[in-house]
C-alpha cells in the first residue's frame, strides 16, 4: 500500500486514544470507521469527537463547516467487517493487553484487504509478536499516538522484525498528513522511545522515596523546578495512571530484565488502588488540594541520579539501534514535553560525572539497574551524545560561520556570485551551522545575514533544484525545506536577519524564521512563486501568515509582486529600516543586544509562543509552566537587583 492510495482509515476502538485518532484521521480529510464491541462505546467515541470538533471551532481553529464535514467522515460501528472491509489502514486502539489485540487482529484479518497495513497503538508491546498472529507481518507496525491525540505532535512509527521499508514510508506520511511528527523506531524494543526513557525516570523517583533518599516533594521539585521538566515525576506518574506506568515497567521487566524491576512503592499504590488523578488518589489527594510542588526543595544529588538514569537508557537505545540520538531527544520533547532532549541535559550534566554516579550506586547498592550501558560509556569517552563540539572546526563552502564577539554567532549565506541562492548542499550546511552555533555555550544569538551587498538571498537555485527534478523529488526537496528552515526558526536563542538586496522565494521563506528582521533601504523583498506556477515549498504558506496576518499573507503570494522595505515595515513583517551602509552595524547591533538577554527566558518565550500560535491553551501551559520555572533562577535575581540599583543586569543563563 503506498500512501497516496490511502483514503478509508479503519479505527479499532472508540475509547480516549481511539476517538482521537479518528478525530485526526477525519480533520486530515479520511473516510474514517470507527469500530468497538457494543453500540454505546461507539456512539460514546462518537459524541466525544463532536464535542471535540464544537470546541476547535469554538475556539476559531476550525470553522463550523470544517467541524462539520469533518464530523461527517466518521462512520461509528460495531461489526467488523463493515469496519474494515474497505479500509486501506487500519489503526487498532483497544486495551493494552497482548492476548486482546491478538484476539482483535485474527478477527480482524478474515475481514480487511489483503494490501491494508495494520498499525498497532501500542505504548509498549511487541510489534514483531502481534504482527505474527496476521498473514501480513510485512504490512505491519505500530503507530504510538499520545494522549490527547488531538493535540499531541509526536507519532512513534515502529518497525517489527517483519515491517517493510514500503509499510513504514507510507505510515510516516500518513502521521505528517495527519499533522503530526514521526519519529521512527528503528528496532522493536519495550518502550520504544519515550516510555523507555519516562517510565524508568518514574521508576527510579519510587525508589529515591521507597529507599528513604528522598520525599516526594524532594524529587518532584527536582524534576519540574531545577531539571525544568513539565510535570513531577510522581505528578506526571499520577496524570498518565499508576496502572499504566506500572503495566508497562512489568512488561520490560519480564522482556530486559532485573534492571526495570518495578519499585514495591509504585506496586503499592496499584494494589490499593491509588491510581493517580483518574482515581482522585495517587501520590497525591486530587479530593483535597491535589499537586502542591515546593518550587525550593530540589537536591543536586536526587538531579544527578535521575540524570544518570534517563542518559543510561539513551546509551541502551543507541547500543542497540532503536534510534539515534537526535531522535530520541526529538521524540522526549514532544511526547513528554521536555525543555531539552534527555542526551542534551545528560551532555549539559556531563556524561563522565553521570557514569561516576551509576557506578557509586552499583557499589553501594548491589542493584542491577544502575549497571552502565556500553552505549553510555563509549558516548562519555567522545565528549557526550553529540560528541565533543570543541573538537575541530567544521568546514563550509556555501556559509561563512563567524563569531564577531558580544555572545553573537554570524552565519553568512556565501554564495554571492549566485545571489545567494539556496541549493540542498547549502541547506545541509546551514543545518549544520545552526546545530555548531547552538551547541556553543558562548554564543547567545544568531545573525543572519547573505554575502555582498546585491542580495541576502535570492530564492532557490532553480537551475540545480528543477532540471529534471520528478514530482517525488520536489515533494522531499519541499520538506528538507521545510525541515532546514524550521531548525533556524525553532532554535532556543534569539535569531536577528539582516536583508540587504533581494530577498526573494526561498530567501524570504528563510528570513520569515528569523525572530526579527532588519532591513537596508535598497532591500526588496516578495514570494515570486505564483509568476512560475508554482507557490512557496520551504514553509512560507503558513509561517508568512504568523507575523503579517493572512489576509496579508495572501496578498503577497497571489499577487508575486515586489516590496521595497518600508512596505514590508509598514506590513509588520520588516521590524526595522535602515540606511544602506548602516545595516551591518545595526544588525550586528540589534542580535547584540539580545545577546546580553536572559538567555533562559528568551529560550521558553519561543517556545510559548511557537506553541500557542494553533493552540492557545498549549501555548499558555507552556508559558505557567516556564514562569514557574524561571522565577527561581539566578537570572531573574540579577534581574532584580539591577533594576533596583538602577544598574545593567548580566545574565548568566542560571
Amino acid at each position: 500500500m503506498d500512501f497516496e492510495d490511502i483514503e478509508t482509515i479503519a479505527v479499532l476502538g472508540a475509547g480516549n486514544m481511539g476517538h482521537g485518532i479518528a478525530e485526526v484521521a477525519a480533520l486530515a480529510g479520511y473516510e474514517v470507521r470507527m469500530r468497538d464491541i457494543k453500540e454505546e462505546f461507539v456512539q460514546d467515541g462518537y459524541d466525544n469527537i463532536e464535542w471535540s470538533l464544537e470546541k476547535l471551532a469554538e475556539k476559531d481553529q476550525l470553522t463550523d463547516d470544517e467541524a462539520e464535514a469533518a464530523l461527517g467522515r466518521v462512520t461509528p460501528l460495531v461489526d467488523v467487517a463493515e469496519a474494515v472491509g474497505d479500509a486501506d489502514v487500519v489503526i487498532e486502539a483497544v486495551p493494552e493487553k497482548m492476548e486482546i489485540k491478538k484476539d482483535v487482529y485474527t478477527d480482524v484479518e478474515a475481514h480487511a484487504p489483503d494490501d491494508a497495513i495494520f498499525a498497532t497503538n501500542t505504548s509498549s508491546l511487541s510489534i514483531t509478536e502481534l504482527s505474527e498472529v496476521t498473514d501480513r507481518p510485512e504490512q505491519f507496525c505500530g503507530m504510538h499516538f499520545f494522549n490527547p491525540p488531538v493535540r499531541m505532535q509526536l507519532v512513534e512509527v515502529i518497525s517489527g522484525a517483519h515491517t517493510s521499508e514500503e509499510t513504514l514510508s507510507a505510515i510516516e506520511a500518513l502521521a505528517e498528513d495527519f499533522d503530526k511528527t514521526p519519529v521512527r523506531v528503528r528496532k522493536d524494543s519495550p518502550g520504544f522511545i519515550v516510555n523507555r526513557i519516562l517510565v524508568p525516570l518514574m521508576n527510579e523517583a519510587c525508589w529515591l522515596v521507597h529507599d528513604d533518599v528522598a520525599t516526594i516533594a524532594e524529587v518532584d521539585s527536582t524534576t519540574k523546578f531545577d531539571m525544568g521538566l513539565p510535570m513531577g515525576s510522581f505528578e506526571l506518574s499520577d496524570q498518565v495512571g499508576n496502572d499504566v506506568g506500572l503495566h508497562v515497567l512489568e512488561y520490560m521487566h519480564q522482556v530486559l530484565g532485573d534492571a526495570y524491576e518495578p519499585c514495591p512503592l509504585l506496586e503499592q499504590k496499584v494494589e490499593n488502588d491509588e491510581l493517580g488523578k483518574k482515581s482522585g488518589e495517587g501520590f497525591y489527594d486530587y479530593e483535597d488540594g491535589g499537586v502542591d510542588i515546593p518550587t525550593d526543595a530540589g537536591r543536586e544529588d536526587v538531579e544527578k541520579r535521575l540524570l544518570a538514569v534517563m542518559a543510561n537508557e539513551v546509551g541502551k537505545l543507541v547500543q542497540n539501534d532503536v534510534a539515534p540520538v537526535a531522535d530520541i531527544d526529538e521524540a522526549v520533547m514532544l511526547g513528554g514535553g521536555f525543555p531539552e532532549g534527555p542526551a542534551r541535559l545528560g551532555d549539559d550534566a556531563g556524561l563522565d560525572t553521570l557514569v561516576e554516579t551509576l557506578e557509586d550506586l552499583v557499589e553501594e547498592t548491589g542493584e542491577r539497574r544502575y549497571d552502565v550501558s556500553d552505549g553510555l560509556l563509549a558516548a562519555a569517552e567522545v565528549g557526550g551524545f553529540y560528541g565533543d563540539d570543541d573538537e575541530g572546526e567544521t568546514e563550509f563552502e556555501n556559509v561563512t560561520v563567524e563569531y564577531p564577539g558580544e555572545m553573537v554567532g554570524h552565519i553568512e549565506l556565501d554564495r554571492p556570485h549566485r545571489m545567494n541562492t539556496v541549493s540542498p548542499d547549502l541547506m545541509d550546511e546551514l543545518a549544520e551551522a545552526v546545530d555548531l552555533l547552538e551547541a556553543d555555550d558562548e554564543v547567545r544569538s544568531i545573525l543572519l545575514t547573505g554575502a555582498g551587498d546585491k542580495a541576502f538571498s535570492a530564492g532557490a537555485d532553480v537551475q540545480s533544484m528543477a532540471s529534471n527534478a520528478t514530482p517525488l523529488e520536489a515533494v522531499e526537496l519541499s520538506k528538507k525545506g521545510q525541515e532546514t528552515f524550521g531548525k533556524l526558526e525553532d532554535v532556543d536563542m534569539p535569531v536577528v536577519a539582516g536583508i540587504d538586496g533581494y530577498a526573494l522565494g526561498g530567501g524570504m521563506e528563510l528570513a520569515t524564521c528569523a525572530d526579527l528582521r532588519v532591513a537596508s533601504e535598497r532591500s526588496e523583498l516578495g514570494q515570486p512563486e505564483h509568476n512560475l506556477g508554482l507557490l512557496p515549498g520551504w514553509g512560507g504558506t503558513q509561517r508568512l501568515a504568523n507575523i503579517v496576518g493572512e489576509g496579508r499573507a495572501k496578498e503577497i503570494i497571489f499577487t508575486a509582486e515586489r516590496y521595497d522595505a518600508e512596505e514590508m515595515a509598514d506590513y509588520g513583517f520588516v521590524n526595522e529600516v535602515v540606511g544602506n551602509d548602516e545595516l551591518e552595524d545595526r544588525a550586528f547591533e540589534l542580535a547584540a543586544d539580545l545577546a546580553a538577554g536572559p538567555p533562559v527566558a528568551q529560550r521558553f518565550t519561543k517556545r510559548a509562543m511557537h506553541a500557542g500560535r494553533d493552540d492557545t491553551e498549549a501555548g499558555l501551559e507552556v508559558e505557567s509552566q516556564a514562569f514557574g520555572h524561571l522565577i527561581g533562577t539566578e537570572d531573574v535575581m540579577e534581574g532584580i537587583t539591577a533594576f533596583m540599583g538602577d544598574g545593567e543586569p548580566e545574565f548568566e543563563g542560571k
